[in-house]
């Protein structure tokens, strides 16, 4: 029987929301932003982290000694509702002894076509980009 996830979201003010995972810490979640991340971008966050832990993975596999690593995400987005993403470009920084530029992108390249459950559930027409920086 395949695995199913459970959330509880729970209305607290305004367009806040307190949020989590059954027997996990809240986060605060807010609609127009102002006071927490949005829904969009904790959807981007989402696919930056799934991605962050498999390129972690990965990476340790290869034996690299990773020191730091940054995934930081842009989203495009439709003018017009559903203001859905069309697009979303990934940027992945690496640090570490063993890093190079051909190791970080297999690993990057594996976490989006085989890996990461969150990227692999947004709509397929969704462009997904990377580019790769090595410190």
């Amino acid at each position: 029987m395949a695995k199913a996830a459970e959330v509880t979201m729970r209305w607290l003010r305004e367009l806040q929301f307190e949020g989590s995972g059954a027997g996990r810490p809240p986060i605060l979640v807010d609609g127009d932003s102002a006071a927490a991340t949005s829904p969009v971008e904790l959807l981007l966050l989402a696919a930056a982290t799934c991605t962050a832990s498999d390129v972690v993975i990965i990476l340790q596999k290869q034996r690299v000694k990773l020191e730091t690593l940054e995934v930081s995400l842009q989203g495009t987005r439709r003018e017009t509702p559903p203001r859905r993403y069309t697009a979303i470009a990934f940027h992945v920084a690496v640090r570490g002894e063993g890093a190079d530029d051909a190791k970080v992108r297999h690993a990057v390249d594996l976490s989006l076509e085989k890996y990461c459950s969150v990227v692999a559930s947004l709509a397929p027409d969704i462009a997904i980009t990377y580019d790769v920086a090595i410190a």
